[in-house]
């Protein structure tokens, strides 16, 4: 039986700015899998409601589910895409306008179940890698590896602001960021909890390229236990 069959699912959870994304993708490419973005599928539809227009804050979980329907997911070379209205739309994905409401979008039960069977639906076509919350928990209880990536709350309140910012943030800048962080820890501490049999992995210490070793091997161990192998459709390569 090959991992496309058996439906093989590595599922990465964990508090914000744990690097699940970025870890996603590179175990991803490592193992020749896809990765299935659940943050993306969040942006999308709420790209897709920005474009009906109106103010966020009158926003139905509706009028945000009935919008998503013109978001569709293509699997790619290592990726599953998010497209609105029938083409690609990373750079409106990313942008400020999107940012600024996905965490609203994101509370929405329905939206929440739309995205959780997007994800399912990326599953049925080969291995995968998907990283958000819920997700060896609600989404794949029984993915084959589960995985809970943590870092102390200072540290990733260091990697998000040299990503937002592109230096090495100030005394002052790192305490608000970390602050929000914490904030956000609290917020989403009834929905964003570990699976029961899923793997701990603390990157405090590790470089980005050690964290994807450790969960590379992890896998490594599963894939050979399982008695499969990777077939040539996969991971699209």
């Amino acid at each position: 039986m090959s991992l496309t069959e058996s439906r093989f699912v590595i599922a990465i959870d964990g508090p914000a700015a744990s690097g699940k994304s970025s870890t996603a993708r590179a175990v991803a490419v490592a193992l020749g899998f896809r990765q299935a973005d659940s943050g993306a599928l969040y942006r999308a539809a709420t790209a897709a409601r920005l474009r009906v227009g109106g103010d966020s804050a009158d926003w139905s979980e509706e009028s945000v589910l009935d919008a998503a329907r013109s978001v569709t997911v293509h699997p790619a070379d290592g990726v599953f895409e998010a497209w609105v209205d029938g083409s690609a739309a990373d750079a409106e994905l990313r942008g400020e306008e999107v940012t600024a409401n996905v965490s609203l979008v994101a509370r929405m039960q329905s939206v929440r179940e739309w995205v959780n069977e997007k994800m399912r639906e990326c599953a049925q076509i080969g291995a995968i890698v998907v990283d958000g919350r819920d997700m060896g928990t609600a989404v794949f209880p029984d993915a084959a590896l589960k995985i809970w990536l943590v870092a102390d709350p200072e540290v990733r309140a260091h990697r998000r602001s040299i990503e937002l910012l592109g230096r090495i943030p100030s005394d002052d800048e790192l305490a608000r960021e970390t602050g929000e962080l914490t904030a956000r820890d609290a917020r989403d501490a009834r929905q964003t909890q570990p699976a029961d049999d899923a793997v701990h992995v603390d990157t405090t210490r590790l470089s980005p390229a050690e964290q994807v070793a450790r969960i590379v091997d992890l896998a490594r161990d599963r894939i050979q236990r399982s008695g499969s192998a990777p077939s040539p459709d996969a991971g699209g390569r």
